[in-house]
């Protein structure tokens, strides 16, 4: 099958853990590891993630860099690693390529006016107030915590879309649309410039997914997967539901649902599968048998 792969920041950069370059190369590794078991069944995979705690990191540094460029610096860093730690992991030998990848977003996305996406470390309530009045920075609550958010405007188009077909035509393991892809606009006379944004990884991996032609479109994170009902005592685990069910039900703008709703959108232009689970559980969120499968067909497919 072909799959293209989502890796959240925070599956690449655990909460609580110090940030640094020891602490990201080991989660990095423990990713590389996991996406090995695909490689070694046989999957053709194009891995995407995310890069909101790092890119964070970065802007908290100062420099006055903006977030596009900062976003391709982490990028790089990310990719760079990443392959390394694949190359060590994977045997037999695979080919990987990590490519800067533009996307397109429409400079007059609501999202620019609503600020959503998380980025950077969490805060304690004093810090956020203190960073916001020092920095402008507009703050949001992610869980107990509070963490800078930024607007998420939707993806367009991907301008390496044909570099990554060839690439993957030659049997090579792409990592790209890192962080959600680097955002430009285009100006009136044609010229494509950097915007101070951050796509979402979830929405630019699925169109990515889309475009691909995909089997399956894997989205993993630090949670078992998908909850009705989470913060309350009814909490519980979705096995397995259509896009119709899930868009029934409400899922949080800043975490969860962007997930569901890429899920749901690739579910339906497709008729492939969407997961959404733990990067343990890689080999078993193709297989059906862990995390929170999405389809058009409700029917769980035998191991993979």
């Amino acid at each position: 099958m072909r799959l293209v792969v989502a890796l959240g920041g925070n599956a690449l950069s655990l909460r609580g853990e110090p940030f640094t370059a020891e602490s990201q190369r080991a989660s990095i590794r423990g990713a590389a590891q996991a996406l090995s078991r695909l490689l070694d069944a046989g999957h053709d995979v194009v891995i995407t993630h995310g890069n909101g705690p790092q890119v964070g990191y970065l802007a908290l540094q100062g420099g006055g860099f903006p977030l596009d460029v900062l976003g391709a610096e982490t990028d790089g860093m990310i990719g760079y690693v990443l392959q390394q730690e694949l190359d060590n992991a994977h045997v037999p030998e695979r080919n990987y390529a990590t490519l800067l990848t533009q996307i397109e977003v429409d400079p007059a996305d609501p999202a620019f006016r609503t600020p959503t996406k998380f980025i950077g470390p969490v805060y304690t309530d004093a810090e956020a107030t203190r960073l916001s009045a020092a920095r402008g920075w507009t703050m949001g609550r992610d869980g107990s915590h509070l963490r800078r958010t930024v607007p998420s405007p939707r993806p367009q188009r991907i301008l390496e879309l044909e570099v990554i077909r060839l690439l993957l035509d030659q049997g090579v393991v792409v990592i790209c649309a890192g962080g959600g892809g680097i955002p430009v606009v285009q100006t009136p006379d044609g010229a494509l410039i950097g915007i101070e944004a951050v796509i979402d990884k979830d929405h630019a991996s699925g169109l990515l997914a889309r475009a691909l032609g995909a089997d399956g479109y894997l989205m993993l994170t630090d949670v078992e997967g998908v909850f009705a009902d989470w913060g309350t005592p009814d909490a519980r685990l979705i096995r397995h539901a259509t896009p119709a069910e899930l868009c029934a039900m409400a899922f949080p703008a800043g975490s969860m649902g962007p997930k569901v709703d890429a899920a749901c959108e690739f579910a339906e232009a497709t008729g492939g599968f969407a997961a959404i689970g733990r990067l343990s559980d890689t080999i078993e969120l193709v297989a059906g048998t862990r995390g929170t499968r999405v389809s058009l067909d409700r029917n769980t497919p035998p191991a993979a």
